[in-house]
């Protein structure tokens, strides 16, 4: 049984599920799975309209974006978007969940959606300290650059290939304002293993919790604007505050992943 409603009134019960179901041309179609005999005394058809309606009433409180995804023909969780440890670039197989948010937020124009970031101390931060020694290298390498009138618009534009690393790395080691390197008798630096200096150079890197929720921020603004990208007219998303770990807060009502992927984005429809 299909039913077409077209609401004249805002006055419901439950105003996100009005904004779920109503499509943009103001309609909520609803398909209702009803079976049964009507020569039987028991049948009721308000009755199973009644179940039906309150069970989907219950999954549009509970679990609204398994409601999109199976509206919208997205298979996968819809609430959570996953990153590489260290990185703000939105995954190739989180583009599917992203095209279909946009033709359910395009298709459901009430719908707003809360967008958290958060980074993960473990991973993120590991990834960072070693991009942190590596943008030192690059920046050894444009200094050298500058002096021969060569100056690179970015540090982010050079490269340093496997065969000049050693001579940057000395440099940037160097460069360091590194505790307790080996020196000699005359106060000179001594020279040491390359990967000496490069474990000197890691455990003197500090990122600290206010690089981690830049991250986290970063990963938000990423996945609003592939939304955007989508058509969905950006003042319905909204960024809010970032997360670290798995702590408590950030988006009301998402869902997340399991402890231990948090390095992820968390969305939630309002």
């Amino acid at each position: 049984m299909r039913m077409l409603y077209r609401p004249t009134a805002t006055k419901l019960p439950i105003l996100r599920a009005v904004a779920l179901l109503k499509d943009r041309h103001g309609v909520i179609d609803i398909q209702l799975p009803i079976s049964g005999s009507l020569d039987d005394p028991q049948f009721s058809v308000g009755g199973l309209i009644s179940g039906v309606i309150g069970n989907l009433l219950t999954k549009v409180v509970t679990a609204p974006f398994a409601l999109l995804a199976s509206a919208f023909g997205g298979g996968e969780e819809l609430s959570t978007l996953s990153f590489a440890p260290g990185s703000a670039s939105i995954a190739a197989d989180a583009n599917k969940r992203i095209d279909t948010l946009g033709k359910a937020l395009t298709d459901r124009p009430a719908l707003k959606l809360d967008i958290g970031g958060r980074a993960d101390p473990a991973t993120d931060r590991e990834v960072l300290r070693r991009a942190s020694v590596e943008t030192a290298v690059r920046n050894e390498k444009v200094k050298s650059l500058v002096a021969a009138g060569n100056a690179p618009a970015s540090v982010d534009e050079v490269t340093v290939n496997s065969e000049e690393r050693n001579r940057w790395l000395t440099e940037a080691y160097r460069s360091a304002a590194l505790p307790e390197r080996p020196r000699n008798a005359l106060g000179m630096l001594k020279d040491v293993p390359p990967a000496e200096m490069e474990a000197m150079l890691l455990a003197d890197a500090k990122i600290d919790d206010d690089a981690l929720r830049q991250l986290a921020n970063r990963r938000a603004q990423a996945v609003k604007d592939a939304i955007v990208a989508t058509g969905v007219e950006s003042e319905r998303l909204f960024l809010i505050a970032p997360r670290l770990g798995n702590e408590a807060g950030g988006v009301e009502g998402a869902t997340g992943e399991a402890p231990g992927v948090p390095a992820r984005v968390d969305l939630a429809l309002r």
